[in-house]
């Protein structure tokens, strides 16, 4: 059964602060807040949200996968950077050297870059792309694809791979090389679901037969999700099928020059 892309999950050890902070950057409305969890969406385009659930552990390393938001011009770019820091986000250096994006920490320290104007990104609404590091974004980018239902778009020798989202007012995907190994679990994940009518093992099935395999991160028994890795070892969650909120293709595809 296919599987497609319903949200990003988000651990936190302040849930409710770190998604107020979203909420506020980004525009989005806050539509649960509840010991469990904290969820914004977009009011405008609400098909993939955020999810900010409470762990215990602390964040110990470079968030594997991040968020780059898109602005429309010089000075909202800066406007987003200004913004940001009166949030409680704070400048950080990743090893990006001289670049035309800047690069933050939101207050607990997860890393996201607020982009130069581009094109590309014009139509996808203030998330341009999640970024994911991983060891090999050409080889990975198939699989991705098939969970969370969007197109592979483009590649660059192996250092880069794009998903291509299918409407307006979403983000792309974006996968990009990195020779740093994963050494803890992801704090920040993708979460899937079949569509509606669907049961949740045949996603699972058909992920586990291109590559995917159980992982446990502490979920215990009886939670009506399943917990995979992906073949890079990147953790996702299958959730259970839900309406699909995704409209048809739209806009145009990035000019990557």
């Amino acid at each position: 059964m296919p599987t497609r892309l319903v949200h990003l999950a988000v651990d936190c050890a302040d849930a409710p602060r770190i998604a107020r902070f979203w909420a506020e950057l980004l525009g989005w409305s806050i539509t649960v807040e509840d010991a469990e969890e904290s969820y914004l969406e977009d009011p405008a385009a609400p098909a993939v949200g955020l999810s900010f659930g409470p762990v215990p552990e602390p964040k110990t390393v470079q968030n594997r996968l991040h968020l780059d938001l898109a602005s429309a011009s010089p000075e909202h770019q800066g406007e987003l950077v200004a913004r940001s820091l009166d949030l409680g986000a704070r400048r950080i250096d990743i090893g990006q050297g001289d670049v035309p994006w800047v690069v933050l920490a939101d207050p607990e320290g997860n890393e996201y870059c607020v982009l130069e104007p581009r094109p590309a990104f014009a139509a996808t609404g203030p998330i341009a792309a999640l970024a994911l590091r991983t060891a090999d974004p050409v080889g990975l980018a198939p699989f991705l694809s098939a969970a969370v239902g969007w197109p592979v778009f483009w590649w660059r020798n192996r250092e880069l791979a794009l998903l291509r989202p299918p409407a307006a007012g979403l983000p792309w995907l974006a996968m990009v090389s990195t020779d740093e190994p994963k050494t803890v679990k992801n704090r920040i994940h993708l979460d899937v679901a079949p569509y509606e009518g669907e049961e949740i093992a045949g996603g699972v099935a058909r992920l586990t037969a291109m590559g995917a395999r159980p992982a446990d991160i502490g979920q215990g028994d009886g939670v009506p999700w399943t917990v995979l890795a992906d073949p890079q070892g990147n953790e996702f969650c299958v959730l259970t099928a839900r309406p699909d909120r995704q409209a048809a293709p739209s806009g145009h595809p990035p000019d990557q020059g």
